[in-house]
């Protein structure tokens, strides 16, 4: 096999176009991504194809062509923009005689390098196994057969057998090591709900700016660069917001089209995160031509992780970069909230993003003021058990009179458990 390239190595760019709109992707996506990886490009090929070939991807003369760029320019590595099989990625490196890397190879070494975390590098590692497993037998012949040797001839299993064996066994170790960080992070979540804390979760394409905008709210200093997956590791934050109190602000992975099966599921844990969230800041980079086809492809992710019910409030971002374009909120018909025009980078419309935070926030906490008197004392203990007691005295009549503050969902829960008899007990609505 030929060695994995490194970063700072010297790469050759393919980008086939396809007629097929399934199958498009963007060539400035992968120079960025080969940017972000830390490797330099020396020549980028470009051609076009119908369908791709079962055997090289690419047709023989265009393999041709490339070899002989690779010879000239002495590159090490060649980037397809495009998910290759197992057998194409092979069959391409005879010809090539150096290292083929497609689409997910890269996001994957991407990631590896930007894995701050345990659980980072956890997840990380599970997707390149999972990956690796199905290309072991690449450029090996001496796979394939028997160990020899004394003491090691005769049946048994091949070298490859071995690997596979490993590699099963290392994966298994790892999903139990992730499966407890998955446990803590519940049990976080748990403590936060209990105490009725709301949880913010960013999301959006990678590069949308999303490190940044939570640097400006939170006045943290997490990394942020003009790069794609320049956050990997998810961070959280207390944020205060007037009129609702403390929220957890939560920075998270970005999405890109096309993302490795193997990402999903090995950032489970992360990205549950953004399912359990009250809301979803979809950061989008309005200023980038594909503003559409990439906020489409964050709901495509958002639906394969069963997070695109939760509430979401859209942040048109950089409009620094838009002529004649200012902060402002636009509302639906209830005059709720739906988008917040901003520039994270330049502290611009961040007011009216808080604001907009407030306002969507505040519509799901319900405040009330009860009477409760001594005979629905076990509507008291009810209370106290969801934590949701801001405030209480005695009356002259001995009733407790309590301030509850509670989730919307939390408070038509418990109407409808006490079939009607707590409408009689509100004092202030």
């Amino acid at each position: 096999m030929f060695d994995r390239y490194a970063s700072g190595e010297q790469a050759v760019l393919v980008h086939v176009e396809f007629s097929d709109e399934a199958s498009k992707e963007a060539l400035s996506e992968l120079e960025m991504l080969v940017s972000s990886a830390g490797v330099n490009t020396l020549d980028v090929v470009t051609t076009s194809r119908n369908a791709p070939s079962a055997k090289l991807f690419i047709g023989s003369g265009k393999a041709d062509e490339i070899a002989d760029i690779v010879r000239t320019l002495n590159a090490d590595v060649v980037i397809f923009n495009h998910a290759l099989s197992p057998s194409q990625e092979r069959n391409l490196e005879k010809v090539f005689k150096c290292r083929v890397i497609d689409r997910t190879g890269l996001i994957l070494d991407i990631f590896a390098q930007r894995a701050r975390t345990h659980e980072g590098k956890l997840q990380v590692e599970l997707a390149q196994l999972k990956h690796i497993s199905t290309r072991l037998i690449r450029g090996w012949t001496h796979l394939e057969r028997q160990k020899g040797g004394i003491g090691l001839r005769g049946p048994g299993e091949t070298q490859l057998e071995t690997d596979r064996r490993l590699l099963r066994g290392r994966i298994k170790a790892i999903l139990r090591r992730l499966e407890k960080v998955a446990k803590q992070r519940e049990q976080g979540r748990r403590s936060r709900k209990r105490a009725e804390i709301p949880t913010v979760s960013l999301v959006g394409y990678t590069n949308a700016g999303k490190s940044t905008l939570f640097n400006t709210l939170t006045e943290a200093s997490v990394y942020a660069a003009d790069q794609l997956f320049a956050t990997l590791d998810p961070t959280l934050r207390k944020l205060e917001l007037s009129d609702v109190g403390p929220i957890i602000l939560a920075d998270t992975v970005g999405f890109i089209r096309h993302l490795p099966h193997d990402l999903v599921a090995a950032f489970k844990a992360t990205l549950q995160e953004t399912q359990e969230a009250d809301l979803l800041l979809h950061v989008v980079d309005y200023a980038d031509d594909k503003y559409q086809e990439n906020t489409d492809q964050v709901q495509a992710v958002l639906e394969e992780i069963d997070a695109d019910e939760v509430p979401q409030l859209m942040v048109c971002n950089k409009i620094d970069r838009m002529e004649g374009m200012q902060p402002r909120i636009d509302r639906d018909e209830m005059d709720k909230p739906i988008r917040v025009w901003i520039s994270a980078q330049e502290n611009l419309g961040i007011e009216l993003l808080q604001q907009a935070l407030i306002e969507r926030l505040s519509q799901s906490i319900v405040e009330r003021r009860l009477r409760i008197p001594p005979q629905a004392s076990h509507l008291r203990g009810v209370l106290f058990g969801l934590n949701c007691i801001t405030a209480e005295e005695y009356n002259e009549q001995g009733d407790w009179v309590v301030d509850v503050r509670m989730p919307s969902a939390d408070w038509q829960r418990l109407l409808k458990r006490e079939k009607g008899a707590l409408e009689d007990l509100i004092l202030t609505n």
